[in-house]
């Protein structure tokens, strides 16, 4: 490894970097600092000078990131990001802010958080408005490049590099159906039982794949799945008319199932247990907007989780 001097580096090079990376175009990162096209030229020489590597290569008619670069991305978003907090007004009015907020959120937390959220926003941030998106399996290439500010996740799944998280709120797994389904008078179901009947799924990448499956295949047991969809709601709508079954989020089921006759049992899947983080950006952990967002964000759902009873 190369002995570098922080006196010998021009720290000027890592607003070029951070552009380079992000607009992966030497063109395009010219015009977002303000730089002509064959100043940013030197400057990515520079760049590849400095840290033994091209960089960004060309690929057909752009510009590709090398792998060095690729794991560079995320540590020089979260330098700039301090840099600017460090200058930053400390300063902070809600009320003042007039921006847009894109959030990638299921149906069943926006169906649960959001309502509160807004009515807090629009008395205390008139100005801020939300855009619910969905989640799709590019949502770390989307936080990283600004086009998600916030996402949502379970606490066990791996988050991305560059990513940080907090807990949102914990909820539990509920066995649901219709009331007057033939199961619905029988107590807990055993797996056996429960692996009988059929079965509605909630697919959010459109990969199939369950941690129930998983348990069922683990006690050699195998399911029939009538109905995989993308949408919780058009889960419990499904399960509401038929006598399939579902499991999902308790939180989010109790809010219809009065409306729906529905009863919410305990599942025989092991953990039940629902710890729902949120995520966002490193670059955007300055970001004091999106900071008293998450704030609002934790309010509103610490009221939805103390109405979650425990399991048993």
């Amino acid at each position: 490894m190369r002995d570098v001097h922080l006196k010998a580096i021009d720290l000027n090079l890592l607003t070029a970097l951070g552009a380079l990376l992000s607009q992966r175009s030497v063109s395009r990162a010219a015009r977002e600092i303000g730089l002509s096209q064959p100043a940013m030229s030197r400057a990515l020489d520079r760049l590849r000078h400095l840290f033994g590597d091209e960089l960004m290569l060309r690929s057909g008619a752009g510009m590709v990131l090398t792998a060095r670069a690729e794991a560079l991305a995320p540590q020089v978003q979260e330098i700039l990001a301090d840099i600017r907090a460090l200058v930053a007004e400390p300063r902070f009015d809600p009320s003042s802010e007039h921006r847009t907020l894109r959030i990638a959120a299921v149906d069943s937390l926006t169906t649960l958080l959001f309502p509160g959220v807004m009515a807090r926003l629009l008395e205390e941030a008139p100005h801020v408005d939300l855009r619910a998106v969905p989640i799709a399996a590019d949502i770390a290439r989307r936080l990283q490049s600004g086009d998600i500010d916030l996402t949502f996740a379970l606490a066990n799944y791996p988050l991305a590099a560059g990513t940080h998280s907090e807990t949102l709120m914990d909820d539990r797994l509920a066995l649901i159906m219709r009331r007057d389904h033939p199961a619905a008078r029988n107590g807990p179901l055993s797996l056996a039982a429960y692996a009988a009947l059929t079965h509605v799924t909630v697919s959010v990448f459109g990969d199939g794949s369950t941690e129930a499956d998983a348990a069922l295949a683990a006690a050699g047991l195998e399911r029939r799945i009538g109905l995989t969809t993308p949408h919780f709601t058009s889960a419990l709508m499904a399960v509401a008319r038929t006598d399939m079954v579902t499991v999902l989020s308790h939180a989010f089921a109790r809010q219809f199932a009065e409306a729906l006759d529905l009863v919410l049992l305990d599942p025989p899947l092991e953990p039940a247990v629902l710890k729902i983080t949120m995520v966002w950006h490193a670059a955007r952990k300055h970001d004091r907007l999106l900071a008293w967002l998450r704030g609002v964000f934790r309010q509103v759902a610490s009221g939805v989780a103390d109405q979650v009873p425990p399991r048993g």
